[in-house]
């Protein structure tokens, strides 16, 4: 079974550059406190690397 993680935005994305709001929006994140479960790929990973400021990340037991 693939692992999981649980990104959720918590910082808004208002005045940092619009490849980091189109980042968030293909994670699926568009309102502050917005949660969406990923499987923990190289790819999402990568993602999150891009905007780990703006968002919390938790691994979640399924």
């Amino acid at each position: 079974m693939a692992v999981k993680i649980k990104v959720t935005l918590v910082k808004s994305p208002i005045g940092y550059s619009e490849n980091q709001r189109k980042v968030l929006k293909s994670l699926g994140l568009g309102k502050m406190g917005s949660s969406v479960v990923h499987d923990d790929t190289s790819s999402i990973q990568g993602m999150i690397r891009k905007c780990a400021h703006l968002v919390a990340v938790e691994n979640v037991a399924e």
